[in-house]
């Protein structure tokens, strides 16, 4: 029972299944058959054999539909067999394996995140990022440049941008199933992947359905620049959770949440290095939520305060899923300091041969003290927009030259110079796309300014 029948094996071409982890495993025709007779004794059959003749059917299905070469997901699979299922009139059963697939939807939807989530790699997320971007012409160079050529680069803004503010909603409403519970919604992810903007449009998601909310910028909080760490070199790690006032966060989000009293939040100058003597003044009302960003929000230190169910934990990393010219898909770190090289130009009068330098002691505290936690969140959200590498062209080709010399004669430098000559072997293979259209809301304009909301 529940071998393939020879007479059937020329049918027999489908090897490989996309699992719903996003995980690549070899094909089981079993697993359709269990599932066809599972269902069909919710409604009083028992005949196995006619269940494996169905899972004949839909194995020939899967065949003729789809190429060998290709896997085939779960979902298409199960949708296979609801429409053999009907098709032989066996409409009670299949009226049940409806049932069951959509209860078993149900309650993934609760766990999908932390399910998906192996050797803290989002696996499913970037299968969906990656066939959207096949889907809109834009998952390798060589098919942006193409789009850009054919005119199309303001329709892939648009259609990029629109699912980018959908993942917005999805995420409101996840909030709003625990809206009885929540205290303090946590962005979390690594430098530049788009934290504070999408904190923010949460926050104006969440107003939409009724609920305000209190937004508080955990840079706020970096220690004055006398009192930073320092690497062994003598330079400062602003990377690090040490470089927060641990102490004064949780000392604000206990008297903020627990005991509902006004607290005095400090203003950092970035320029400076310090905080701004004036403070704002703030106090959650019974009707608001506390929203952070942070790029170490799921670091435990940060809000040890409070207790565990009072917070909703969002996690945010730009899941870039484009393939260079060689055929690699480009880093999600070398998006993000492409980002964060523009954005600090232009406004924290940082150069970007510095955050090309400084761009280890990044990593470094995202390996330590952020990715460990990516298991640890309630929702992992894709922060990188499909066409934003070939906006970089505009802003950085033209230094990017003489970073890549200076750091090709420093020896104590060379990680810097291959990271250097990385991006800008893929910067040069790019087209330039249209900043104009790029809309003023977009989280792009958090790194190339232009921006409607105020940083």
């Amino acid at each position: 029972m529940g071998k393939f029948p020879p007479e059937l094996s020329e049918y027999h071409k489908i090897s490989k299944v996309i699992k719903r982890s996003g995980k690549i495993v070899s094909f089981d025709r079993n697993k359709i058959t269990d599932s066809i007779f599972r269902a069909a004794l919710e409604v009083g059959g028992e005949n196995r054999e006619r269940a494996e003749r169905l899972t004949d059917e839909v194995v020939k299905l899967i065949n003729n539909t789809y190429h060998p070469d290709s896997p085939v997901t779960i979902e298409d699979i199960q949708d296979l067999v609801e429409k053999v299922l009907v098709e032989n009139g066996h409409y009670r059963t299949a009226k049940a394996y409806i049932l069951y697939r959509a209860e078993h939807a149900r309650l993934r939807e609760h766990k999908e995140m932390q399910i998906q989530i192996d050797d803290n790699v989002p696996y499913k997320v970037l299968w969906r990022v990656y066939t959207w971007n096949v889907d809109h012409g834009c998952d390798t160079v060589e098919n942006l440049n193409r789009t850009i050529n054919e005119g199309k680069f303001a329709r892939l803004v648009g259609d990029a941008e629109q699912a980018y503010h959908q993942e917005i909603e999805r995420v409101a409403e996840r909030i709003l199933e625990r809206r009885d519970k929540i205290r303090l919604i946590i962005v979390a992810g690594p430098s530049c992947s788009g934290k504070t903007t999408t904190t923010t449009k949460i926050g104006e998601a969440l107003k939409n359905h009724g609920i305000v909310f209190s937004l508080v910028n955990v840079d706020n909080y970096f220690l004055p620049l006398d009192q930073q760490p320092k690497d062994e070199y003598g330079d400062y790690d602003f990377e690090t959770p040490q470089a927060l006032d641990l102490r004064l966060i949780n000392e604000h989000l206990y008297r903020l949440v627990i005991k509902r009293e006004e607290i005095q939040m400090p203003c950092y100058d970035f320029k400076t290095g310090g905080r701004k003597k004036e403070t704002v003044s703030l106090r959650l009302k019974n009707n608001e939520i506390l929203l952070i960003d942070s790029l170490h929000g799921l670091y435990p230190e940060m809000t040890v305060s409070l207790p565990q169910g009072t917070k909703f934990k969002f996690y945010i990393e730009a899941l870039c899923q484009i393939k260079n010219a060689g055929g690699e898909f480009v880093r999600w770190a070398d998006l993000r300091m492409l980002r964060r090289m523009v954005r600090d130009s232009w406004n924290r009068a940082y150069n970007p041969e510095k955050t090309v330098g400084h761009w280890h002691y990044v990593r470094r505290s995202e390996k330590t003290h952020i990715v460990p936690f990516i298991n640890k969140a309630d929702y992992v959200f894709n922060g990188a927009l499909p066409y934003e590498l070939s906006i970089y062209k505009k802003f950085l080709s033209s230094c990017l030259p003489a970073i890549v010399e200076k750091y090709e004669l420093d020896s104590r430098k060379t990680d810097a110079f291959i990271r250097a000559r990385r991006v800008y072997e893929l910067l040069k293979s790019l087209k330039e796309g249209d900043v104009s259209v790029i809309p003023h809301n977009s989280l792009l304009r958090e790194f190339i300014g232009g921006s409607s909301y105020k940083y």
